[in-house]
């Protein structure tokens, strides 16, 4: 027999269907409680073996959200994911979702429990909501979510995934900040003055991200090819380790090319690097790190962040984040009309989509350009249209 229903009381039935033989040949049966009438007992049954029919069927566990969540750091997150991006979803894991919804069994999970949960978020749960979070930090803890459910989904744990029914709140974009020609320069004649101008150069004039500059070695600099091939990144964890990785995407692993001036200021780098290491009868290695301490070990990113920040308030411009010298790239490139794919390349941006949702606002004039450009190649093919005004008889 495939299933049958058993009246369990005044108003309860139990739905027993076959799920198939264990390892000895035996059947397993599994039971589910249903209250209400015999018919809505022989519509679940009905519902069972549906699921059964297609696939679908999943073995009720009383797995928490926590228990589950906890399983997918370990096993998904931790091995395959870089470091950074760990301690994030560990963060976001132990310190929110955990301690509000990590009760709730995994295939009780409701749509309606995300909502709510992000609604209390945004609004604090103290009356001064000076524990509210921004909507980009909630938008930030749907991403984890609904990472970690659909790998529930794969993993044969839920037939679907709760988290694509909510609507999660749209991330703030803050504004972003771009020196233009002369604040750059004004900024380079300061940051002269410091031993952190080859490396604040490399930044302007590559576009690079910090994890990726601080983890440049001098073998991934090609300075007569005039490139630079990025192929690792460094982060400091919160354990105070300093960890190599790779780019987060396959288009960040990427040969840019050097201007050169930047490929003339990098020559003179190194031969300056040499010269000190030969001082204290070392040698300079192909493997060694561009930009670390003079004993060849790691620079910290914050106190390269915070030393950027102090040259700009020397320098009396406006405040600009390091990441902004990222922006300022992107953005003079665009400026000079070169195409966003080669922008997209030197970026090491996944989807060319991506750079043009960045940068679209911080070229207002290229659409003025455009019309202009499209009108001058038309033109000498064109002749003004003359009205012809009526003869008189």
């Amino acid at each position: 027999m495939r299933g049958h229903i058993e009246k369990r009381g005044k108003d309860s039935y139990s739905c027993r269907v076959s799920i198939g033989k264990n390892g000895s040949g035996k059947y397993r049966f599994h039971s589910e409680t249903v209250r209400g009438t015999k018919k809505d007992a022989e519509k679940h049954l009905s519902e069972m073996y549906s699921k059964l029919d297609t696939g679908t069927f999943i073995k009720p566990t009383k797995t928490t959200l926590s228990e589950y969540l906890e399983r997918w750091l370990t096993d998904y997150v931790k091995p395959n994911l870089g470091p950074r991006t760990y301690e994030g979803y560990e963060s976001i894991i132990r310190c929110h979702l955990s301690p509000d919804l990590g009760h709730i069994q995994l295939m009780q999970l409701k749509p309606q429990h995300l909502q709510k949960y992000y609604a209390m978020k945004l609004a604090g749960v103290r009356q001064d909501r000076k524990d509210a979070l921004t909507q980009t930090t909630v938008s930030h803890h749907h991403t984890c979510l609904h990472r970690a459910l659909k790998m529930a989904v794969r993993w044969g744990l839920l037939t679907s995934n709760p988290a694509d029914a909510v609507t999660p709140p749209r991330p703030q974009h803050s504004d972003m900040k771009t020196m233009n020609e002369d604040e750059l320069q004004i900024f380079l004649a300061e940051a002269k003055k410091t031993p952190y101008y080859t490396m604040f150069y490399t930044f302007l004039f590559t576009g690079m991200r910090r994890s990726e500059v601080l983890a440049l070695r001098w073998n991934n600099v090609d300075l007569l090819m005039c490139q630079i091939s990025v192929t690792q990144t460094l982060h400091h964890l919160r354990d105070g380790s300093m960890v190599f990785g790779q780019p987060k995407t396959a288009k960040g692993r990427r040969l840019i090319s050097l201007p050169p001036s930047l490929a003339l200021v990098l020559k003179e780098y190194k031969e300056k690097q040499s010269l000190e290491r030969i001082k204290v009868d070392a040698k300079l290695k192909e493997t060694d790190l561009v930009f670390g301490t003079p004993e060849g070990k790691p620079l910290l990113p914050d106190m390269i962040s915070n030393t950027w920040i102090r040259i700009i308030k020397r320098a009396g411009l406006s405040h600009f984040r390091l990441h902004d010298a990222r922006h300022t790239h992107a953005s003079l490139l665009l400026k000079q009309c070169i195409h966003p794919k080669v922008v997209q390349e030197r970026l090491g941006h996944a989807t060319i989509s991506t750079t043009l949702d960045l940068y679209s606002h911080v070229t207002p004039g290229l659409q003025e350009a455009a019309a202009k450009r499209f009108d001058e190649v038309l033109s000498p093919k064109m002749e003004p249209a003359v009205e012809k005004h009526p003869v008189a008889i």
